[in-house]
């Protein structure tokens, strides 16, 4: 599975961040998060998914 951050939309709220640090972060400037893995790791699927969910701006995306 990989996910994808709309940069353009991303309000940097850092919500994502908290909920699944392992495969978001904000990005140098700290003006939006990015993704920082090729593939999201099967353990952090769920997290992945609950940051998803969790956006107020709903600019998250998984795809397999």
């Amino acid at each position: 599975m990989k996910a994808f951050i709309d940069h353009d939309g991303c309000i940097a709220c850092e919500l994502c961040t908290e909920i699944c640090p392992s495969v978001f972060r904000m990005s140098e400037d700290g003006d939006h998060a990015e993704v920082y893995v090729d593939e999201v790791p099967e353990e952090f699927i769920e997290d992945a998914e609950d940051a998803r969910d969790s956006c107020p701006v709903e600019v998250i995306s998984l795809e397999d």
